[in-house]
């Protein structure tokens, strides 16, 4: 006789407990993830019990310590990541089979890019909105280095970033070319000073908040000249360290314009010390035909190829 309560065997319905105990790995417990799943810390719990009965595996401790993953957990952690990602493209495929536009569209993005004058992204995404009422649309804000990894991982179809270097597995379509100048705020001795009167050298003393993600090695270079003393993970962290008037630091433009105009940042020797980071849509070279992706990429190239309108 067949044994149907075979160890470890996954059914259909165990796909949701599946993508349950992912995003308690990702959120880093069961309180942290409750927000993101929407659902109770009990109900996270049963999923999570289920899945190693089913597993006949103990996956993760929790308790007054903390929640950590077992030896097994980590395993399981990467074999789930793969058959999520298998389901995705599975998913994809899919939607090359139908004539009508029906399936999901995920998108990685790189933060701050909302305020940029020329709206790309917003216009594709509202043009397949229009031609395609039931794709759902799925953005994850995400580190750039993130975003390369998700693109190549398939956790994500389109991606866009910073083009720091390129990856010969994917490709590139130019969006922009973003300014970034260097800004201190309000508070800081230098914002009552003309500019006339501050030399590069007198900048150069002053406290910087750099980066802490990756930058080009032109940028580097660049940064190299500053005393930093306090990093930031993305743009939104280093703008609430300038605004605290202790430090000077690069934002760009379209995102500080909104202090400038409130006279609570100001820029400093705009021509010395600007540089300017390419950004582009992303996607796997090998990716199987997909309308949803290419209805989205041909909205992109339209709005690329309009002129400014004078």
């Amino acid at each position: 006789m067949t044994n149907k309560n075979v160890i470890g065997h996954i059914a259909g319905a165990d796909l949701r407990t599946i993508k349950i105990f992912k995003t308690v790995v990702s959120c880093g417990g069961f309180s942290a993830a409750v927000s993101e799943l929407n659902i109770s810390r009990a109900a996270i719990s049963i999923a999570m019990s289920d899945l190693e009965q089913r597993l006949s595996l103990k996956l993760c401790n929790r308790g007054r310590s903390g929640f950590s993953l077992t030896d097994e957990g980590e395993q399981v952690y990467l074999a789930v990541l793969k058959l999520l990602s298998s389901h995705q493209e599975f998913q994809q495929r899919i939607n090359t089979i139908h004539s009508e536009l029906k399936g999901d569209l995920a998108i990685g993005i790189t933060d701050c890019l909302i305020t940029l004058p020329r709206m790309y992204i917003t216009d594709s995404l509202k043009a397949l909105k229009q031609q395609a009422p039931e794709v759902n649309i799925n953005i994850e804000m995400i580190p750039a280095n993130q975003v390369i990894k998700n693109l190549l991982s398939g956790q994500i179809q389109i991606g866009v970033a910073p083009v720091i270097s390129k990856n010969l597995n994917l490709q590139y379509v130019h969006l922009y070319d973003e300014e970034s100048c260097l800004y201190c705020g309000h508070e800081h001795p230098l914002f009552n000073t003309s500019d006339k009167h501050i030399s590069s050298e007198q900048i150069a003393e002053y406290d910087m908040v750099a980066p802490s993600y990756p930058q080009s090695s032109e940028i580097r270079n660049h940064l190299s000249q500053f005393s930093k003393s306090a990093q930031a993970s993305d743009r939104e962290g280093i703008a609430f360290l300038i605004l605290t008037g202790c430090y000077i630091g690069y934002l760009p433009t379209h995102f500080a314009q909104r202090w400038v105009e409130k006279g609570l940042l100001k820029p400093l020797l705009i021509e010395r010390f600007k540089f300017v980071t390419p950004y582009a849509a992303i996607a796997r070279k090998d990716l199987a035909p997909n309308l949803i992706l290419s209805c989205f990429m041909d909205r992109l190239h339209q709005l690329i190829d309009t002129p400014l309108a004078q």
